[in-house]
């Protein structure tokens, strides 16, 4: 398997199976929240927060190894965090009760379903661009 398209698929596989991870543990469990304080940490920033810790290393090395592979999953594992309550929290009131509405869950599989297309689309111009 080219290096290109098993990327393209962790990268895929880890947004997707956590999105459906995060909805169906917070379908299940809905007022589990992270509170730092007052402050109640929406998974949005630790997703930022994890989308960063993987992206340095990446675009900074050369790296093609089982430590890439991680990265690239981790990145993806952020990005769907952060990408998953993108809708909820514009559309809504940011509330346990409103994470649950129909909005965010199809706001978040609508973020989640361009964002795969997105990257089938890059992954097939880099082959395209390939000898």
């Amino acid at each position: 398997m080219k290096q290109t398209t098993k990327r393209a698929l962790l990268l895929i596989a880890s947004i997707v199976l956590t999105f459906i991870f995060l909805r169906v543990s917070l379908y299940i469990s809905p007022n589990s929240n992270f509170d730092i304080g007052q402050y109640n940490i929406h998974h949005l920033f630790t997703g930022l927060l994890v989308l960063t810790i993987a992206a340095v290393p990446l675009l900074l090395s050369e790296c093609k190894t089982k430590l890439a592979d991680g990265l690239i999953i981790m990145f993806g594992i952020g990005l769907s965090m952060a990408l998953d309550e993108f809708v909820y929290l514009i559309a809504t009131d940011g509330s346990d009760a409103s994470y649950l509405m129909p909005v965010s869950f199809w706001g978040g599989v609508i973020v989640i379903g361009l964002t795969v297309l997105y990257i089938l689309g890059v992954w097939l111009f880099t082959r395209r661009c390939q000898p």
